[in-house]
């Protein structure tokens, strides 16, 4: 299972949201600097509003949605790159996530500690981002020696090595994160194996108060801080407050729905989050159903019809056949599977075809 990682500053609400992702009080939040220390991991439900429906055209009460792993990661401070704080540590956890959800303070309270003495999204993002870049500077130093050593000996693959990352390094110099280098696709995997930790996917989690969340605009420090994360960062916003968020985790779903419209807000801030992660790590998501579950299976963007078939199982991938699919838009307008048949909307598909998000499927495998 892939992971995201939530980081951020000391006290910017990283635990807070953690607990409200994952509707657990497992991660310690707490009002002083690196209350996290080992990072919390959790299984987190991706809300699929598809499945309701799907589940009442093959009459099952048993909806299983997607999931993906959160990790809550200590706080870092300036300084990290050479061990400050909990440095080391968070550099190393960081380095085994897939994505990074990075949350930033932009709400003011004197009650809330804030480790660099007072509210500044940008240039909070800003310390973190440095540090990576610096940890990457080092990083790339080292395996720059190494493919260089290596394509003196011939060696074609460290030959491209090298001179990619002789590309890479003036642009890290600059503080600009690896996965900003322009790149074309063979680059680009092999940015992946250097394991660099600018390179991985960002999304920002903006987090304000409860009072701030219907009403964004009313957050003097929200829209600057968005503007520089797409023009700097190329980097997308969510927008939360973790505090309102875990409050909500102990409520039930008609108790959510009505705090929601007491506040004037359409849907949970989480749940556009856990979405936007799962975008994030390049996941989508095609769809079962039959009298046992409605479920949707996780696959990575890309993947062709016997892959998505092994997600399943390993075996089916091994001796797929063919598979059954019809878009969930056809079928949902078909009112049935066999309506969607006769209508021609039900496909057969081969090991070539590669699976869309909403697909509804079935596999026809050899026994």
């Amino acid at each position: 299972m892939l992971k995201a990682g939530i980081v951020g500053l000391p006290n910017v609400g990283k635990s807070t949201l953690f607990n409200a992702l994952t509707k657990t009080r497992k991660a310690e939040a707490a009002n002083y600097p690196f209350c996290t220390i080992d990072p919390n991991v959790g299984v987190v439900l991706v809300p699929d509003s598809r499945l309701v429906p799907l589940a009442k055209i093959v009459g099952t009460s048993t909806l299983v949605p997607a999931a993906i792993e959160m990790v809550d990661i200590a706080g870092l401070v300036e300084g990290a790159s050479q061990g400050e704080g909990l440095g080391n540590k968070f550099l190393a956890n960081v380095r085994e996530v897939d994505a990074i959800v990075h949350v930033v303070r932009c709400f003011e309270d004197e009650d809330v500690i804030h480790n660099m003495g007072r509210v500044d999204p940008i240039a909070d993002a800003e310390v973190i981002m440095t540090e990576l870049v610096l940890a990457d500077v080092e990083s790339a130093t080292s395996q720059l020696q190494k493919n260089e050593k290596k394509a003196r000996g011939q060696d074609k693959e460290a030959a491209a090595n090298a001179q990619l990352l002789v590309r890479l390094m003036p642009h890290l110099d600059q503080g600009k994160p690896a996965n900003l280098l322009e790149m074309n696709e063979d680059e680009r995997s092999r940015m992946k194996s250097f394991c660099l930790l600018s390179s991985k996917p960002m999304l920002y989690a903006c987090n304000l108060k409860e009072d701030e969340v219907a009403d964004p605009e009313s957050n003097p420090n929200l829209a600057g801080f968005q503007e520089w994360a797409s023009k700097q960062q190329d980097a997308n916003c969510c927008i939360i407050s973790a505090k309102m968020e875990e409050e909500l985790s102990d409520l039930s779903d008609e108790e959510t729905k009505e705090y929601l419209e007491a506040m004037g807000v359409e849907d949970s801030g989480v749940t556009s989050l856990i979405r936007a992660s799962y975008q994030l790590l390049g996941l989508a998501s095609y769809l079962t159903a039959g009298e046992k579950e409605a479920r949707a299976w996780t696959f990575k963007q890309g993947m062709t019809a016997p892959q998505c078939a092994g997600v399943i199982h390993t075996d089916f991938e091994k001796s797929f056949i063919k598979a059954e699919v019809v878009s969930y838009v056809d079928l949902i307008t078909a009112g049935s599977m066999q309506a969607a048949r006769e209508n021609g909307k039900l496909r057969l598909e081969g090991k070539e075809y590669i699976f869309m998000d909403g697909d509804v499927a079935l596999f026809k495998c050899n026994a």
